[in-house]
């Protein structure tokens, strides 16, 4: 066993692999240094990323205290870190990504006549469909930190699982959905522009998709020149035909998708159509208008479940103004036991 090993990475959202990575590293080593990337580097390609400071705390509480004392961290401002001239390390341990790194680092050692450490790979630990888990994959939302699905009980079939075709309304569900959910931003009478005004001021952010949910909500972004990125409506209001939903302007959006949902219902044809936006969206920045035959009321719950870390889902509430959730874990979570209360079909 060495003495000492080094681990260098990101440690955004800690989960399950990483969480095998640092066993792996501790089963060769009895201590590891835990280099963590400095924001400045971890943000360039995601804002979403967490604070160094809360990246090195989420692996502190989810290791035992025995471990801990066998760990120690430091900041890493490069790809290289202090590996090149550790005097003392031994060993370093990497996933495949950064095997080509660690030789890097060792042909460095040789010109500094330092000794090579012992490149210790260890595989990833992976999601429910056999792909790694990976902190992209949980800030896109496909997947919680264990590497579980969080549509895996409604729609998504796995293995030998019947999937379901729609979720239907229950008494439960319904008693849950009356319990606050978001923020509610204070309209003035018929003057819907006044709460969206307040909205985008305080959430809009360039790399998270507005998700608007209902026609009014809709056609007022687009007043404003804030057009969603993903937009659902019905062509109702209140539950009734609103006449101004033909200005909407779907030429604003670069796709035009449409599905069927009744009333009170959550449907296989939303989910996919949901998930095909989002997709989009993740992918190529592609914005998408989504045209629901029936009700898109209780749409936020599929949404949230698949959308990503971050999202802005608004959706107006008739004489009081509009309502805000972002989708964080702890949103998923709650949606996932909101649907489990509604009745399968």
């Amino acid at each position: 066993m060495h003495n000492l090993g080094l681990i260098g990475g990101t440690f955004d959202r800690f989960h399950a692999g990483h969480r095998k990575l640092i066993n792996g590293a501790l089963e060769k080593c009895k201590k590891i240094e835990i280099w963590i990337i400095a924001d400045e580097i971890a943000r360039k390609n995601n804002t979403m990323v967490l604070s160094w400071e809360n990246r090195k705390n989420e692996i502190i509480n989810n290791l035992d205290k025995e471990l801990l004392n066998r760990i120690e961290f430091g900041l890493l401002e490069d790809s290289y870190g202090p590996a090149p001239n550790h005097p003392k390390a031994k060993a370093i341990i990497c996933t495949l990504e950064t095997l080509d790194i660690c030789i890097e680092i060792n042909e460095m050692r040789k010109n500094n006549n330092l000794e090579i450490l012992e490149i210790i790979k260890i595989n990833h630990q992976n999601a429910w469909d056999g792909y790694p888990i990976s902190s992209t994959r949980i800030r896109n939302g496909e997947i919680d930190r264990e590497g579980r699905i969080w549509t895996s009980s409604f729609f998504e079939k796995r293995d030998s699982d019947v999937m379901s075709t729609k979720l239907i309304m229950t008494k439960d569900a319904e008693k849950m959905l009356k319990q606050p959910f978001g923020e509610l931003i204070e309209g003035k009478d018929e003057d819907h522009e006044f709460a969206m005004k307040i909205m985008i001021k305080k959430y809009l952010k360039e790399d998270v998709p507005l998700i608007s949910v209902g026609d009014v909500t809709t056609l007022t972004l687009e007043n404003l020149g804030c057009n969603a990125d993903i937009a659902l409506i019905d062509g109702k209001t209140k539950r009734e035909t609103w006449a101004q939903s033909k200005n909407i302007d779907s030429k604003k959006y670069n796709n035009n998708l449409s599905c069927q949902n009744p009333a009170g219902e959550l449907t296989e044809s939303l989910f996919e159509t949901c998930k095909k936006s989002l997709k989009e969206w993740i992918i190529n920045r592609s914005t998408s208008l989504i045209i629901v035959d029936g009700e898109e009321d209780l749409a936020p719950l599929i949404i949230h479940l698949i959308a990503p870390l971050g999202s802005i889902v608004v959706y107006g509430q008739p004489g009081k103004g509009v309502v805000v959730r972002i989708t964080k874990e702890d949103t998923k979570k709650r949606c996932r036991d909101i649907l489990s209360s509604f009745e399968f079909c």
